[in-house]
């Protein structure tokens, strides 16, 4: 994992134009705060399938990327496998055999009236590689979010998918796999070492094509806030090390609603302790450019479409005062990240883990499912349920020192602690306390 990585990354759905974008950027600028990565999300091309983007609202690449790397951001541009029949590239591809075929029917309407590029074929991924070298590479754009990329199907006829390397019932979950390693090996070949994907799915051997996957499209709500914690644990457990979260959830998080600004301050300080901290979502109420209907699922609406703001300050004064806080915090903790991503690299060692994971013979610990380990120094409680002010914890052995007051804390013990909105229990072992984690 690249250093910059264990940064701040800014996304919602979706920043339109290139000048939107770049306001984004200097604003972070402006306020002073660090922001690593910032992303360009879909339907900034100009149409599935060409892979390049749409000059209309996206003029000058070049400039765009010399402009962020001046304020010290790289630019993220998310990539899909979907091929629909208005690309310059759809006839060429279904003579080729570059994409995904259908045992008995018509190709495309795999996904609405679009059908995906077959990951599994070589040739298939070099073809889409070249596309993306040609029209992001080489623009200066490095960082790749590989949506979509199970695939995701509307029709779920199984049996009537097949692949260069097989039927989709034998070789379907691949995919992901092969799709990470499409922009790995591409951008392995341009001299590059330090290589992450954004993915929303992998499988076996995904971690060795760079893929940092996250959790989908997700609801904005505490229920799914829980879920992200034990998906982050069996992630790590199952060798999947580069995990993420959309902060908030994606859908339905309206930034006016006070439910929500708790579960998204809750979220962002889970998220500071976890290995990429990033936002992202569809926030509520959607901004739609005058004269031009939404209708989900309709592609063209999705040119003049996104959601409500979801940078830091979007959120209320109160609110940006904690997410900004723990935006601090994260830079303090970054070498001891970054040490956790050596680890992880070397050894495959997650660096979100279960309380068994370093202490197997405890019996209690395999019961803990709500709090963990981030490297193993550090113990996170988060609060998960929504007006919580007070949670249990418990310490392994050792002295811990609460990363907020510096309090020490006896190990081997449980404690009833406070959770005001802004507080997160987190704890450090005492000898690794204002050395490199606070």
């Amino acid at each position: 994992m690249p250093e910059y990585a264990t940064g701040l990354w800014q996304s919602k759905l979706r920043y339109r134009t290139q000048e939107e974008l770049l306001n984004v950027a200097r604003e972070y600028k402006k306020r002073g705060l660090p922001l690593s990565v910032i992303v360009i999300d879909f339907f900034h091309w100009t149409a599935q399938g060409d892979w390049k983007f749409d000059p209309e609202f996206w003029p000058d690449p070049e400039g765009m990327v010399k402009e962020l790397e001046e304020l010290g951001i790289k630019l993220m541009v998310s990539i899909w496998p979907t091929v629909e029949t208005g690309s310059e590239n759809y006839a060429y591809m279904e003579e080729m055999g570059y994409l995904i075929r259908t045992e008995a029917g018509p190709r495309i309407g795999i996904k609405n009236q679009d059908t995906y590029f077959d990951a599994t074929n070589p040739d298939a991924r070099e073809f889409v590689w070249q596309k993306m070298k040609e029209h992001y590479y080489d623009k200066g754009i490095h960082l790749f979010w590989l949506d979509e990329c199970e695939p995701e199907v509307t029709k779920y006829e199984y049996d009537n998918y097949r692949f260069w390397l097989g039927s989709d019932k034998e070789i379907g979950n691949l995919y992901p796999r092969e799709n990470s390693r499409m922009a790995y090996e591409g951008r392995k070949r341009e001299g590059e070492e330090e290589i992450v994907s954004l993915t929303r799915c992998a499988w076996a051997g995904s971690q060795r094509y760079g893929a940092l996957v996250w959790t989908g499209d997700i609801a904005s709500n505490f229920e799914s806030l829980r879920n992200q914690v034990a998906n982050a644990l069996n992630m790590g457990i199952a060798g999947m090390p580069w995990w993420t979260t959309d902060i908030g959830g994606f859908h339905e998080g309206n930034t006016e609603d006070p439910v929500f600004r708790e579960c998204l301050v809750r979220w962002f300080q889970f998220a500071t302790f976890c290995p990429v901290l990033r936002m992202h979502g569809f926030r509520e109420p959607k901004v739609v450019e005058e004269g031009h209907q939404f209708i989900m699922g309709d592609a063209g609406s999705w040119k003049y479409t996104s959601g409500s703001p979801n940078e830091l300050w979007s959120f209320g004064e109160e609110v940006y005062e904690i997410l900004k806080y723990y935006l601090e915090i994260r830079e303090k903790i970054r070498p001891y990240v970054n040490e956790l991503m050596e680890e992880a690299h070397t050894k495959g060692t997650p660096l979100m883990r279960p309380m068994f994971y370093d202490y197997p013979e405890q019996k209690e610990m395999w019961n803990m499912e709500d709090q963990y380990l981030f490297g193993p120094d550090m113990v996170v409680a988060p609060v998960l349920y929504e007006g919580c002010q007070t949670r249990q914890i418990y310490l392994p052995e050792g002295e811990w020192c609460d990363i907020h007051t510096g309090e020490i804390f006896q190990g081997e013990n449980s404690y009833t602690v406070d959770t005001p909105i802004q507080k997160i229990p987190v704890y450090v072992r005492k000898e690794r306390y204002n050395r490199n984690c606070c």
